[in-house]
């Protein structure tokens, strides 16, 4: 019956409304005391139903919630015949939770377009070579899929064959059509566009990452920050004490209408619902702009940062580097290239991947044995050589002298920014290399952003040559910037600026700084949603856009003055209500319960402005993005 009744409260809703408009119709209209009072008096009987029956859940569980003080005043102007009073109050306390739910429910939109985006069918080759439609759960990994123009890509895989336009907004927030073609990651929930396309699935069901990204947000609103467990802490005391002030003052002045409804205007509603609302509308805000922040802690978190330590590698660089010059010290160059690009094919780090690129196709030799310097590079033996390539610390590592003209080659290419990569021969340098990589286009306007923001110190930690390092931290404006650093040396750095009382976040690819990642007290990672960023960082910025950095950054910290606006409007409302009642004579239960619930939909529309939050220049940023699209095309 309880679930019946609870389950009924918008009928119930309806029903009120419409027996208080008759009460009032006979009243004024036809002036019949008599049904003036039944409606009434039904009305109250019906309206507090749903009310007595929460508030009789909440005490099971031995909380005195806001519905338990709502249900003693209802029946307390209902015992004093104040029917007007009683009707009035739980017509307006149902209405109120209705329109709540249903703003609360729009907050929300953004995980609900996820989910609505999430791919149920799917094109399957089958055994007869035919293409077949199939339940999206049916489909394994190793499976070979179609996807034609309009549909959604139904898991993560690789393109076989074809070549068409993805819309990724789903993944990564940004709306402008990505091409793919063979051998592309293509990620479940994005749009093709346009073509046709065979893919691989490499990952299906909850492991995609649109799977994952959704399970993400949603703990994420789930979760709840500091300031919201101290709420839950603070409604579990203070409504107790608001029935005792009740009787209290019903126990000095014998007036049972002004203890009644101390009961109404106390409900500490809006002060409940103003900080789940803005922690709400703040993380679906960052999910609709390829943003994840991990629940309402990480906000509060990072909009109180800093300090933002980057690597440079993939982060504050591009992470394409290419060689830019190589120098040969040996007679025998094709063979020593042989021995480099055999070693580097056993590496998937991008200098590896430059090296392989520069030096073109050649037939790879069989390695013997493979040791990983950490920092350094690798050593590894191919037919009966002892092959070492990497910087100038793995060549003082394995005793290798530098003749005068090395030495100086390094500098000069760490001066120009280059990345050094030796390849040394039983001892003997061979070639040294100089790779570049470039920076980001428009990262110098979004750091600048930051310290708008008010972050006061930009550190760059890279395992990079300390000359690369100080060039881009001369060309980006950096407050430091430390070169030649192991993981290990990052991890002991951040420690450090915690330990100096600042409030750090790290800024890395998700993969080799996980440790940092972790450390640090925001991990933000760079990353088109590989699995190491979401599971180790605390914010991904899923489509390794560092111009979602600042928008992150203002976003959190918009999402926190939100929060703490409506503290202040919940807590000021509750004093001027109680005020009015002791110091005017025109405040009374009906009055006072309108203003109150006005109050939570004035907290949950506050809150509700974070959906539409953007920085002052970022729709001109997306426009240029489209034109520059349109004029590629």
């Amino acid at each position: 019956m309880q679930r019946y009744i609870l389950s009924q409260k918008k009928l119930i809703t309806l029903l009120s409304g419409i027996l208080i408009a008759i009460g009032f119709f006979s009243h004024f209209v036809l002036n019949n005391a008599i049904l003036f009072n039944v409606t009434f008096i039904i009305a109250s009987i019906l309206g507090v139903l749903p009310i007595a029956i929460q508030a009789y859940q909440a005490l099971k569980v031995k909380v005195v919630s806001i519905d338990v003080l709502v249900t003693i005043a209802v029946i307390g102007a209902f015992l004093i015949q104040n029917y007007e009073e009683s009707a009035i109050v739980t017509f307006l306390f149902l209405f109120g939770s209705y329109l709540e739910q249903r703003t609360l429910n729009q907050t929300r939109s953004a995980i609900k377009e996820l989910t609505n985006m999430a791919p149920e069918s799917a094109l399957l080759l089958t055994d007869s070579g035919e293409f077949e439609m199939v339940d999206v759960d049916e489909v394994d990994e190793g499976d070979t899929l179609l996807v034609k123009t309009g549909a959604k890509v139904p898991v993560d895989g690789t393109v076989l064959s074809g070549e068409g336009h993805i819309n990724e907004a789903s993944i990564t927030g940004e709306a402008v059509p990505v091409t793919k073609q063979l051998n592309s990651k293509v990620f479940a929930g994005t749009m093709l566009e346009n073509g046709t396309l065979q893919i691989r699935a490499d990952k299906v069901g909850e492991d995609t990452t649109f799977g994952k990204i959704i399970e993400m947000v949603e703990e994420a609103q789930d979760s709840k920050s500091e300031a919201e467990r101290f709420i839950d802490r603070f409604s579990k005391y203070y409504t107790p004490i608001v029935l005792l002030l009740a009787v209290i003052v019903w126990i000095f002045t014998r007036n049972i209408e002004l203890a009644i409804t101390i009961l109404v205007l106390g409900c500490p509603g809006a002060l409940v619902i103003g900080v789940p609302v803005s922690n709400v509308a703040g993380i679906g805000n960052g999910a609709r702009n390829g943003i994840l922040l991990k629940g309402s802690e990480v906000i509060h978190d990072f909009s109180r940062v800093d300090t933002i330590v980057f690597d440079k590698t993939g982060t504050l660089t591009v992470g394409n580097p290419e060689v830019a010059e190589r120098l040969s010290y040996g007679d025998d160059d094709d063979l020593t290239l042989r021995y480099l690009a055999s070693v580097e094919n056993e590496s998937d780090h991008p200098l590896a991947k430059a090296i392989l690129n520069d030096i073109g196709s050649v037939s790879f030799l069989p390695i013997d044995q493979t040791d990983v310097v950490k920092g350094g590079g690798i050593v590894a033996h191919i037919n009966q050589k002892r092959v070492a390539v990497g910087n100038p610390a793995l060549m003082e590592k394995e005793q290798i002298s530098l003749t005068g003209k090395m030495q100086a080659d390094i500098e000069r290419l760490e001066r120009n920014g280059n990345s050094i990569v030796i390849t040394a021969v039983d001892g003997v340098v061979k070639y040294v290399m100089g790779i570049r990589d470039q920076i980001r286009p428009g990262v110098k306007q979004d750091l600048q952003k930051l310290k708008d923001f008010g972050v006061k110190n930009l550190v760059m930690l890279s395992g990079d040559n300390q000359g690369t390092v100080d060039l881009v931290a001369k060309q980006l404006g950096l407050t430091q910037a430390h070169g030649h650093m192991l993981p290990e040396d990052k991890s002991a750095h951040i420690k450090k600026l915690q330990e100096q009382g600042q409030i750090v976040a790290f800024v890395g690819d998700g993969v080799n700084d996980s440790p940092s990642l972790a450390l640090a007290d925001i991990g933000i990672a760079m990353g088109s949603g590989t699995d190491v960023a979401i599971e180790t960082s605390d914010v991904v910025l899923m489509n390794s856009d560092f111009s979602l950095l600042p928008h992150a950054l203002g976003l959190t910290r918009a999402t926190a003055r939100n929060m703490t606006q409506n503290i202040i409007i919940a807590i000021g409302v509750v004093a001027i209500l109680v005020a009015s009642l002791f110091f005017s004579n025109w405040m009374n239960m009906s009055i006072g319960m309108l203003v109150h619930e006005a109050s939570i939909l004035v907290v949950i529309f506050n809150g509700m402005r974070l959906l539409r939050y953007r920085l002052k220049d970022s729709s001109n940023k997306m426009e240029s993005k489209q034109n520059a699209t349109q004029t590629a095309k």
